[in-house]
Order: C-alpha cells, then structure tokens, then sequence
C-alpha cells in the first residue's frame, strides 16, 4: 500500500510517535488513504520520523525480516526449532508479508516523506541524507524480491506499480549521484544531529558512505552488467570510500532499540551454522570467540565450538537438545538485560569496503591498489574492528595457510572448501575469487542479508548441502535465489503484482534469479554433501 502525501503522513507522525516504534496499520488501504484531518507539521518530527526510519529499516521485523530467511541462507545460522521450515528452503508466506508490510507500512511512508518535506524546505544536506538511505533500505528489498514499488511509491492511487530490479538500481546511481553533488559542497554541515542515528549529521561521514554503497552497488551487478559496474565502482573509490574503522556505519541501538539481532536472541531458537563454524575453527579465527560462545555456555556449561547443518529436519530438531550441544552468539548480542552490549545495527564497514576494492582489483578495475594488498587489508581491518589481536597475531593470521576444518558431527561433515586464509596469487580467478568472498562472509557477519545477497551473486563462500529440503524445486545443494511476492499484496494489490511477474526473470518462486544473479552456473562451486 502507499500512503497519500502530506497530510495522511502527518496523522501517521501523530499515531506512530505515542508509541515510537509501532507500526503503522495496513488492512484497511482505503481508510487509510483517505485522511480526514489535516495537521501543521511539526519539522522537529522529521529528524524523529528518520531515525525511525533508520532503526526499521536493519531492526524492523528482524526476526521473520532477515534472521530466518537471510541469516540461515548465508549460513551463518542454522534454527533449532522443529517448526521453522525456512531452514529446509520453504519460504513460510506469512512471514514474508510481515516484514513486506513492516517496510511498506512504516519504513517506506517515513522516507518517502521526509524527502518530499526536506526537499520542499529546502533542507539540502538532510535531504542529500535521506535520498542515501533511501538507497540503502530499499536495496535490501530489492536483494530479497526482484522488483519492488519504488519509484511511484507515494502517488496516492489504490494500486502502485512495481519497478523492475533493473531500472531501480540505476536509479539507486543517480540518486547517490544527485546526494552526492550536495554533501561535496556542505561537508562541514550537521544535519538533523542527534535524530541521525548513524553518523549524528555529520555530512562528510554520510559523503564517504554514499561512496561506499555505490561501490557495494556496483559490484552487485558486476555479471550482469561489467561496463557499468567498473565505471561506478571506479567512480566510487576516486571519490574516496572507508579505509578506516571509524569510518563504519551502524544504527546506534539502546536499551529502548536494540540491535535488530539483540531483539530475538532472547527466544533462544537458533545456533551457528555448521559452515561457518568449519571456517573459523579451521582457520584459527580470532573472530570465533567474538561471534560465538562454546556449546552449552549459556546453560553454565562449556563444551567447545560447535555447528549446526542447515536443513535438519524437524525430528532431529525436537527435544530442544540441539541448542546446548551447538555455539549461540556471543553474549554481545544478547539483550542488555541478559549482559548484552547492544551494538550498533551494522550498516557498511571498511573492511567490507577493502574486500570489494579486493574483488574490483582482481577484475582489473582501478580500485587503487592490487587485490591482494587489498585483501590482506580487509582481513587486518576485520580483525582490528573486532578483535584485541596484536598486529604480530594479525600478520601470523593473513599469512596462515590453515584451511576450513572437517566437523565431527553426526553427518561427519568434511571441510567447507580447501582454500587457505593466505592470498593465492599464483591461482586462477576463481579460486582468489573465492578467498575475497569468503574473507569477507566472515567479516561481514552478522549481516545475513549482504551475506546471502553475495553467496547468490557469486557462488561464496561453498557452505554445506542442506541435510534436507522440503521445496521440491530446490535439491539439497540448491540456493533459495528469491522470495515470492506476498499473499498481502496480490489480494490488494493483485494487478500490479501480475505486472511485477512480467519483470522476473522466470516465474515467481523459490529458484527464479534476480536481474544481478547471472553467473553461469558452472561457475558455481559444489557445495560439500
């Protein structure tokens, strides 16, 4: 659904602010949009409408929104609940359409007007920063459906077409383009201060990230488009990306907003993937201890690093003794209340940043150094942003050629692949391809929507073969490439839906490719049984 412009936004300010994270109500699209009273805006509400925004877009829904859908799909977790299908790659339609209409229903209308009223103002700079999240939110949808309702979001009619992925993420370079030329001119400027929940308004740090995403954009369509990918990623990094910790993007969280995955880990239904445990333990991460606590910790117990396979079926899962024999996040990311640290919700960082530079080298862009000094960059500043590690221990680490470990598990699970952490420079282009990816899976963690978003585009990291899939359109080495349009929007807003299915590159299910997932499948690494 979309909200009329102004007025419908100002009730919407009015009703979300009694209660600062509500969401707005959906069912009935034509009350809704037909607003029976108009209020003077309060501009004091737009900062606060944008850390809204801000906070929903990584946080919002998390649960059905990114954890049991992109968290289990890059396989940095694997759910313990009998019930939880989407592990065995069945797409449950109703959680779909929870986070679909959590965007559609508050995110998206708080953007959509702050724009429209920053622009109208003339607030530049906050409108230069708004139009780079607006990039930033619905790129994440896009990564999860194909096309989207984008860009006549906010045209008050009762049905709302859907861009193509192509067109709208063109149009996420002229955006960034267009927020860009502002925040080069205003760099010293602070715009909307403390309701910035990223970077508290500084312009120039909105600047540097705007280069990053388009970076990040660029080698997003990297297959389907090399031309245009090489130029914005170029153009990206000449105008300056991260190179710096302090660089990094997150959502500040509190006691009152908790890091998106703070907000679930109290329900206690998930566990490390058995994939990336292989990886850690294997290469002598110094990260393991940070992203995860030994089985049983949580229970007073210690019983060293373990992993879950993805797909175990309900039977295995039932009794609950999957969760003390395997590692739980780390108490980081626990509530507060339990001893959580409640970090920032992660938006970009440096060493994700470096990585992408890393894998643009080893494409032969110029991305201003080689793909191995850009590599070994990544990996140190991963390293530095969540570790104590000496930069003797960090050096030692990059130069290791320990590989992913075999598991000892009931499924006796080899090792995830056979690539050492140290930079083949010698090696073919996949191979060096596949170390920048998985390095950078590892560094991007908790971020399983960037994480699976790559693990389509290129094949990366291997994972493992699902122990069992109950979509017969995907087998047990197969990938969900997508999700399905909501059953919300098809009985709302049914034709535009038919139309969407028009842009997709197949029919609308589970196996169906987005615009950028174009690598030839025999380029794909067979992951391990």
């Amino acid at each position: 659904m979309l909200l009329n412009k102004f007025n419908l936004f100002k009730v919407f300010l009015l009703v979300t602010f009694a209660g600062f994270f509500c969401v707005s109500c959906t069912k009935n699209f034509t009350e809704i949009n037909t607003p029976k009273n108009s209020l003077v805006m309060n501009e004091s509400l737009i900062g606060q409408a944008f850390a809204q925004a801000q906070w929903g877009t990584l946080s919002g829904q998390y649960q059905v929104g990114q954890n049991l859908f992109a968290d289990i799909y890059s396989q940095f977790f694997a759910t313990t609940h009998p019930n939880f299908n989407s592990d065995q790659f069945m797409e449950v339609a109703a959680w779909t359409n929870i986070r679909f209409k959590y965007f559609y229903g508050s995110v998206a209308p708080q953007l959509f007007q702050v724009e429209e009223i920053t622009k109208e103002k003339s607030m530049a700079v906050e409108n230069a920063i708004v139009k780079i999240w607006r990039v930033e939110a619905y790129h994440r949808e896009s990564d999860y459906f194909g096309p989207i309702m984008y860009s006549q979001y906010g045209n008050g009619e009762t049905s709302v077409p859907y861009d193509s992925q192509e067109s709208v993420y063109k149009d996420f370079f002229k955006t960034l383009d267009e927020a860009v030329s502002v925040l080069q001119q205003n760099q010293s400027a602070v715009a909307f201060a403390n309701d910035d929940l990223v970077y508290g308004g500084n312009a120039a740090k909105w600047l540097v990230l705007a280069n990053s995403l388009r970076l990040r954009l660029a080698m997003r369509i990297s297959y389907v488009d090399p031309d245009l990918a090489k130029t914005e990623a170029e153009k990206a990094v000449s105008a300056g990306v991260m190179t710096l910790n302090a660089d990094n993007a997150g959502v500040l969280s509190t006691i009152n907003n908790l890091n998106g995955l703070a907000t679930w880990t109290y329900i206690n239904e998930f566990r490390a993937s058995a994939s990336i445990m292989s990886a850690l333990i294997g290469y002598n991460d110094p990260r393991l201890s940070e992203y995860f606590n030994e089985a049983g910790n949580r229970l007073g117990g210690s019983g060293g690093y373990h992993g879950l396979r993805n797909g175990v079926p309900a039977s295995i899962k039932s009794g609950g003794l999957l969760n003390n024999a395997n590692s739980f996040v780390d108490t980081k990311w626990l509530p507060i209340i339990d001893g959580g640290a409640n970090l920032p919700s992660p938006v970009m960082s440096a060493a994700e940043v470096y990585f992408l530079r890393a894998e643009g080298a080893l494409r032969g862009w110029n991305m201003g150094g080689t793909a191995k000094e850009l590599y070994d960059e990544g990996i140190r500043t991963s390293l530095k942003q969540w570790t104590t590690a000496t930069d003797t221990e960090i050096e030692s680490y990059i130069n290791s050629n320990n590989k992913p470990a075999a598991l000892n598990d009931q499924w006796n699970s080899p090792a995830m692949t056979d690539i050492p952490v140290a930079y083949q420079e010698g090696a073919d282009f996949e191979t060096k391809l596949e170390q920048i990816i998985t390095q950078k899976w590892i560094g991007l963690f908790p971020q399983g929507r960037e994480a699976w978003a790559e693990r389509r585009r290129t094949g990366y990291p291997r994972g493992y073969a699902v122990i069992n899939s109950l979509n017969p359109d995907i087998p047990t080495t197969g990938l969900v490439r997508r999700l399905m349009l909501t059953t919300g929007e098809i009985s709302t807003n049914s034709q535009a839906v038919e139309n969407a299915r028009t842009l997709l590159n197949g029919p609308d299910n589970n196996t169906t490719r987005l615009w950028w997932d174009t690598k030839p499948l025999n380029l794909y690494p067979v992951p391990t049984n």
